[in-house]
């Protein structure tokens, strides 16, 4: 309970850093008994949506919109999952990938985290369209990003044309950093899982921590510096394999 009114929460017209202390909970289409922190959204000036859904014995979820896709990461408990006929079991940092209108069903035993992110999919001339990308992140090869080792980028969707959406983590040794102020096409959610820094948005510096959500808006410029003794990651998603000029039509 706040008795003085501070947050470091900021929302501006090209980012917004969301803390836990700001979260409020609320019920989406599509998901069954279950409580639903909307953190990214339209209504901010996104093209996607991001959100954690909390779930207990009973939550369910599936899909209630046409052509959209939805990414899902667990960040704790465990959940079943039905899609194409079989069922998997999805423990913390097992992930999916649905393609839109797959049909699928998630299903609760007990408690469990997920961070969501659904977007309308775009597709591509002369591409098929993507298939289900069932994953566990530490498994996941990493790469050094830009050749620097105490950066590593894990890849958790295929790179292929096929895909409009990329979701990846980045994990930053202490005291590592970007190696330039990022200013760019795409738009971002962003998960801090564990540690923290400095992030900077536009022309402000934030103190990040592990639970805190970004979002960064089309050349919002952006740049990230790990701070502490223990390893910082994160969990971002960007728009990627699309011309702009198509969502004008």
């Amino acid at each position: 309970m706040s008795l003085t009114g501070f947050t470091r929460t900021r929302v501006t017209p090209d980012h917004a850093l969301l803390t836990p202390d700001t979260f409020v909970r609320s019920s989406l289409p599509g998901w069954g008994q279950a409580a639903c922190i909307v953190h990214i959204s339209p209504e901010m000036g996104a093209r996607f949506m991001m959100y954690t859904v909390e779930l207990q014995s009973g939550s369910t979820g599936q899909m209630s919109l046409l052509d959209i896709q939805r990414f899902a990461y667990v960040l704790e408990g465990e959940v079943a999952l039905e899609v194409g006929g079989a069922r998997h079991t999805l423990w913390a940092n097992n992930y999916v990938y649905l393609p839109a209108n797959t049909p699928h069903h998630f299903a609760a035993a007990s408690g469990c985290r997920m961070v969501v992110f659904d977007k309308p999919y775009q597709a591509l001339a002369g591409m098929d369209v993507p298939q289900v990308v069932l994953g566990h992140e530490p498994d996941t090869p990493s790469s050094p990003l830009m050749g620097d080792e105490a950066l590593q980028v894990r890849l958790l969707l295929p790179d292929n044309f096929s895909f409009d959406m990329a979701v990846n983590t980045m994990t930053f040794a202490p005291g590592a950093h970007l190696s330039l102020v990022e200013t760019h096409v795409m738009e971002h959610g962003l998960l801090f899982l564990q540690g923290g820094g400095v992030y900077r948005l536009g022309d402000h510096w934030y103190t990040v921590q592990a639970g805190d959500v970004i979002w960064m808006a089309a050349y919002c410029p952006q740049w990230f510096g790990a701070l502490g003794k223990s390893p910082s990651k994160y969990l971002i998603y960007k728009d990627v394999n699309r011309h702009s000029l198509e969502m004008l039509s």
